[in-house]
């Protein structure tokens, strides 16, 4: 039973998070995943090193909540928790100023020690948390945090305050797995004496991986993006761990990151020269042309201007822009690069810029306030990496209208759409292959777009800001895995959302009805009842459709035994009058039909009130089944079926079961669901008709003979456009009439039959 009173509550432990400390991708997800999972109302706290490197001004706000002390192998170390509300964010620093009063949060020989702390100091901390929060969710991300789930299950289960805690890790890049000697596992994490925990963090002999522990520990992965997870799987990206992701890939998926659609807009950002919108994007060509004066480019709006921000390694395809950057800047691009990173690229493009002075601009620097004016200012943004988990860089600049140039790879592949030239679809442009040729071709085909079509490349821009990067999307997939593993909690919003998921089953299933009440058109004895409109509505455009094709003789008969037990009395009159022309055509008809009738005739004394309802469907079926085989087949055969469906109208649904493999067994199988309800209807007039019970099989044959009149042409008009009465009488007429148009092709004995009954109408 779900509790409606509960609300989620996750623990959400980074090692950076925006706007206290950044160093990467980590850190955006840290600053804006918890806010979005806050509006979509559960309950977070976030977790992070207290590092000296924050600023001052967040420093004085923090409160200081509790302290105690955390055990690390031999050592007690002192950890106090400093509470800071931001945004509707609970945030919770770890206090230890011997790991984290650095300059820099990582980089350091005793990281290992550093980030085991952290990890220990996230679990201890479950039991000092704010009164009401108990932990549901303990969210980990990458190595980091990575020994929390192995601590938490090897130190803390079967703790009732831990007992309900389910642990999530998220892989932001498995190339960083924090690998350290297997001297640490007795000396600081002090679990060299549990068997289980030893072998699952070792990766050699003489080594233990901490991403390993909780890729085993865990109860749920993520990583960044649905194509990332599927990479990481392969020893190509796996980074040596893709066995055991193969292993756990049940356990694992990839949820897009997003961004902070509020920070990253250009429509309020102050960090630009110009602001703008989707609408009215002339503020772009003013950033651009500030952007190129500040760089020391030509000032010229009929340039491509293609910048990149990033590190400077091969991760990030360093290797083909140095290798294609002569090609692109000879070709008339204008390239801006900012970043750090291997000296030789440094040095590379220090070089670039030597030699095309005006066109090739290099930052070698660290500027968040600059690379927010190159996304800003730029026509296309460069990011050729070699594996990108996710990536933010391409996302953000698909915000401020600048078209991504990027290799099909992880999170790249799933966020920009390549252009499409036929149909005008795409959000950038990609290339496949790690190729330093591929990558030039495909700078050059935005370029000449730019060049060539600035209405399409126009259009191009307006898609790609139109795209939802927002959180909110993000945020709601990981609270779907939350709640999967909480099944006993509430989700506020299946509370919105259930009228609509209600509402859309009716509806669909409000479709079906029609159809499964469609063939019951045979059963239209209760469509008869005038109350029911519709069902004979929907009946009849089927008896349109089928007009010329025989199932029009299959639904339409169905109709006629409600004629008959409606029993009006002109009806019953006409039935009388026609009584010897019916005799005169049963003297000529086939042995068949003589041999049911006197049948009919024995049944009808025996029982009265069953055998007229009994008697007039077996009439029709037997004689519908021989016009229908007449037509499809030789004489011949048709008679042994409307032989065999005589013999066997007392088990009408049996009979009708058994030849269901032609068209004249559908034609029968039509009327066992009429006789049903014939039989229900006629409970008030049985005596009525049991005296006349050799009426209804007279009508038969009596309507058959007038069908000869007719064309078939008008009778298909008269069923669209008569009264419901008479369209299922007049199906009856149409009935013989392809019988005996094809028996005097196929069947010359019948053709003598048919001739005699007309001339005996004639002289009538």
């Amino acid at each position: 039973m779900a509790d409606s009173s509960k609300k989620m509550q996750i623990v959400f432990a980074s090692a950076e998070c925006a706007p206290f400390v950044k160093t990467g991708g980590l850190g955006d997800v840290a600053g804006s995943l918890p806010a979005a999972l806050v509006r979509a109302g559960a309950e977070v706290i976030v977790m992070v090193p207290k590092y000296a490197t924050i600023k001052d001004e967040y420093k004085a706000q923090m409160e200081h909540f509790s302290d105690f002390y955390v055990s690390l192998g031999w050592r007690n170390e002192y950890c106090g928790l400093e509470k800071l509300e931001h945004d509707g964010v609970t945030y919770m620093f770890i206090d230890n100023e011997r790991y984290f009063a650095r300059d820099y949060p990582y980089g350091f020989f005793d990281d290992g020690e550093r980030f085991a702390f952290f990890s220990k100091a996230i679990t201890e901390s479950l039991q000092h948390l704010p009164a009401g929060f108990e932990c549901d969710i303990l969210h980990c991300n990458d190595w980091q945090t990575a020994l929390a789930p192995v601590f938490l299950r090897e130190f803390y289960q079967g703790l009732p305050l831990y007992d309900r805690v389910k642990t999530v890790f998220s892989i932001h890049n498995v190339a960083f797995q924090g690998q350290f000697s297997d001297t640490v596992m007795e000396d600081i994490l002090g679990v060299a004496h549990i068997p289980a925990a030893a072998s699952q963090l070792r990766c050699d002999a003489c080594s233990i991986n901490y991403m390993l522990g909780a890729l085993r520990y865990a109860d749920a992965i993520t990583t960044v993006s649905p194509t990332y997870a599927n990479e990481i799987q392969t020893p190509e990206f796996g980074e040596g761990l893709d066995g055991v992701l193969r292993e756990r890939s049940y356990a694992l998926q990839g949820i897009l990151n997003g961004i902070d659609v509020a920070g990253f807009d250009p429509a309020t950002d102050k960090r630009i020269a110009a602001n703008y919108t989707v609408e009215d994007r002339s503020g772009k060509a003013v950033c651009k042309a500030k952007l190129q004066e500040e760089l020391g480019l030509e000032v010229r709006d009929d340039r491509p201007l293609m910048v990149m921000v990033t590190r400077l390694t091969r991760q990030k395809g360093m290797d083909l822009v140095m290798y294609a950057l002569d090609r692109i800047l000879a070709g008339g691009v204008q390239v801006a690069v900012l970043g750090t990173g291997d000296r030789d690229y440094e040095d590379g493009l220090r070089y670039f810029q030597d030699k095309y002075p005006g066109t090739m601009a290099a930052r070698i620097e660290f500027d968040p306030a600059l690379s927010q004016r190159m996304y800003a200012a730029a026509d296309m943004f460069l990011m050729p990496s070699k594996f990108e988990p996710c990536g933010l860089s391409q996302i953000i600049a698909m915000r401020y209208g600048t078209l991504p140039i990027v290799r099909e790879t992880g999170g790249l592949k799933d966020t920009v759409q390549p252009y499409n030239e036929f149909t005008g679809e795409g959000t950038g442009f990609s290339f496949t292959n790690f190729n330093g040729d591929e990558m030039g071709d495909a700078v050059f085909r935005a370029a000449r777009l730019f060049w060539d079509n600035r209405d399409a490349w126009n259009q191009l821009v307006t898609q790609a800001m139109s795209q939802d990067f927002s959180w909110t999307r993000s945020a709601d997939k990981y609270l779907d895995l939350y709640f999967f593993m909480h099944p006993e909690i509430e989700r506020p919003a299946a509370v919105v959302d259930e009228p609509e998921a209600v509402a859309e089953p009716v509806a669909a299933e409000a479709e079906p009805a029609a159809p499964l009440n469609e063939p019951a058109a045979a059963d239209e004895p209760k469509a008869e009842e005038k109350p029911v409109e519709p069902e004979p509505a929907k009946a009849e455009p089927e008896v349109k459709a089928e007009v010329a094709p025989e199932p029009e003789s299959v639904e339409k008969p169905a109709a006629k035994p409600a004629a008959k037990k409606t029993a009006t009395r002109k009806t019953t009159a006409k039935k009388t009058k026609t009584t010897k022309a019916a005799a005169s055509k049963t003297a000529t008809a086939s042995k068949a039909t003589a041999a049911k009738t006197t049948t009919a005739r024995k049944r009808t004394t025996a029982a009265a009130k069953k055998a007229a309802e009994a008697e007039a469907a077996p009439e029709v079926k037997a004689e519908v089944a021989e016009a229908k085989p007449a037509a499809n087949a030789p004489a011949k055969t048709a008679a042994k079926k409307t032989t065999t469906t005589a013999k066997k109208a007392t088990t009408a649904k049996k009979a009708t079961a058994a030849k269901s493999t032609t068209k004249a067994e559908a034609t029968v199988e039509a009327k066992p669901s009429a006789k049903t309800t014939t039989r229900k209807r006629t409970t008030t007039t049985a005596k009525k008709t049991t005296a006349k019970a050799a009426a209804p099989k007279a009508e038969a044959k009596a309507e058959d003979k007038p069908a000869v009149k007719p064309k078939p042409a008008p009778k298909a008009a008269e069923v669209k456009t008569a009264p419901k009465a008479t369209a299922k009488v007049e199906p009856a007429k149409e009935a013989p009439v392809s019988p005996a148009a094809s028996t005097e092709e196929k069947a010359p004995t019948k053709k003598t039959s048919v001739r005699k009954a007309t001339a005996a109408r004639k002289r009538r």
